[in-house]
């Protein structure tokens, strides 16, 4: 199970960081990142404990960067360190847990300070994706420092696992969209062992890796890189991140920008809702770029998946395509129009009893190498978002909003309808909010921006994030076109990231950002 979407991008976005409206001034006391911090974390409303200075003078002893499973060691302009942070922010002189930073010093002379970067999820690992992104924003190299860092609970941070791999790979034979009792059993068991799974793994940490944490988590950054003001592109879940930084530490924003927009004010099933609103809407798109009217295309592929989920399709392994693993693939393409071309392919060969390339998209979400070796994003995406969500819908309010979810799309529906339920069943630790808060009275006007055709955060989720920052605050800009994320697509670039993770929220950035994971921007 996942919660689908994930990242994106934007040229205005990069040409506001690069120009800015304040000159060239450095607000880094040291362009090292080397010096003592002494402004306190402490949040609007006072009560946050100040940290001590063992925390805000640490200094970060930048090292060349090692190759991690996922990704080859980056170029030599790329520098990596560890920040050492409080495992609870209520006992901040208590435990510390360490965070893994990666940086890119200023090419320019006219340095501003340092670019934080949070590609999504959430469950993205900034230290692996920012070296590969960093080539489409280059520009914003020239002015400041490139940074970005493995949230706690993700990769090199903590990370987390809940499952092994040969516990992953049975689990994608639970059906999604159960249609039997005995399917219910089973896919809330699964449910409910995947978060005792993480229990056993995680301990102390799994009470400790929410939004609100990694926000605090990014002040402290602030304080240690020497900057004055935080200035920060997030994408995405990243865009979440971004508004509950800016409510907690209003006074701190520097130069903000959230593109690829997760709707604030939207609950569980709100947000679900929206995913599959998003997602069907992109459906549409794309069959109309095929040829084919919406509802008969859309018909069609929930034909196939019937079939699918009676008799599961052969592939060029020995794996089967499940109906899971086939709406996971499904929804992998819809991320990027230029990946529109390998769903028609896919399709294809699904309708022909071939499998073999939608069990390949499936894969890619899902992290999977040829060795059968899974990634642990999903994962990292799940702990965090359930620890921010407190809703526990139950499998009968789930089953009630079944039919309206069906409504919205036939296709996505069913399994982001069911996701509401399961996706935090039975989850050892309780929620933190409704809603996220993101009002952010006194801060600097942020820049938020929404791509019309945006299946993972629709674009409605954007002009709500703007309203909610506050007046003056939020500042709406809207990119007409395909895809989750406007960065680079706009001004001759070439455009688009990768999907979200968890619910429909998969791929994180570049060519092909893609995380899967719950859906829409969480």
């Amino acid at each position: 199970m996942a919660r689908l979407v994930r990242w994106a991008a934007l040229a205005a976005a990069a040409a506001l960081l690069a120009t800015g409206c304040t000159g060239g001034s450095s607000d880094s006391a040291d362009a090292e990142g080397e010096t003592n911090g002494t402004s306190s974390s402490a949040d609007p409303a006072g009560s946050a404990t100040p940290l001590p200075s063992s925390l805000t003078s640490q200094k970060l002893d930048w090292g060349r960067c090692k190759a991690t499973r996922d990704s080859p060691a980056p170029g030599d302009e790329w520098r990596c360190a560890t920040l050492e942070t409080p495992l609870d922010w209520a006992k901040p002189a208590g435990r510390t847990i360490d965070l893994a930073l990666i940086r890119s010093k200023a090419t320019g002379d006219d340095r501003i300070g340092s670019l934080l970067f949070n590609f999504g999820g959430p469950g993205s690992s900034g230290t692996s994706t920012l070296p590969w992104y960093a080539t489409s924003a280059s520009e914003l190299g020239e002015r400041y420092d490139l940074v970005s860092w493995d949230p706690r609970g993700v990769g090199a941070s903590e990370g987390v696992r809940c499952r092994g791999n040969k516990e992953i790979q049975a689990s994608e034979s639970v059906d999604i969209t159960p249609d039997t009792p005995a399917e219910e059993t089973a896919y809330f068991r699964d449910a409910a062992a995947f978060g005792k799974g993480c229990q056993e793994s995680e301990g102390a940490l799994l009470a400790h890796v929410s939004t609100t944490d990694t926000a605090r988590d990014m002040d402290l950054m602030r304080q240690v890189l020497g900057d004055t003001k935080t200035h920060y592109f997030g994408i995405s879940y990243g865009t979440e991140l971004g508004g509950v930084y800016a409510h907690l530490f209003p006074k701190n924003v520097g130069r903000l920008i959230l593109d690829a927009v997760a709707d604030p004010s939207a609950d569980t099933a709100g947000h679900a809702e929206n995913q599959t609103r998003g997602f069907q809407r992109a459906l549409n798109n794309y069959l109309r770029s095929t040829g084919q009217g919406p509802e008969e295309g859309t018909q069609k592929i929930v034909n196939l998946l019937k079939r699918i989920d009676a008799a599961p399709l052969s592939t060029s392994s020995e794996r089967k395509l499940t109906e899971t693993l086939a709406l996971t693939g499904l929804i992998r393409p819809l991320y990027s129009k230029a990946s529109w071309p390998t769903l028609t392919s896919a399709l294809e060969a699904a309708e022909q009893g071939d499998g073999s390339e939608l069990l390949a998209l499936a894969d890619s979400y899902n992290e999977r190498d040829a060795s059968g070796r899974y990634g642990t994003g999903s994962h990292s995406q799940r702990v965090i978002s359930c620890l921010d969500d407190k809703q526990r819908p139950t499998v009968e309010e789930t089953k009630k909003l079944l039919p309206r979810f069906e409504k919205v799309s036939p296709v996505f529906g069913p399994m982001l309808g069911w996701d509401i339920g399961g996706w935090c069943h039975d989850w050892p630790v309780a929620g933190q909010y409704d809603t996220p808060e993101v009002s952010a009275p006194g801060a600097a006007p942020i820049l938020v921006v929404g791509t019309t055709g945006d299946p993972a955060t629709p674009y409605e989720g954007a002009r709500r994030m703007a309203t909610e920052l506050g007046k003056g605050v939020g500042v709406m800009l809207t990119w007409k076109g395909e895809g989750h994320g406007a960065y680079g697509k706009g001004s001759g670039g070439g455009g688009g990231g990768p999907p979200p993770r968890g619910r429909p929220q998969p791929p994180a950035v570049g060519a092909e950002f893609a995380l899967p994971a719950r859906p829409s921007a969480q």
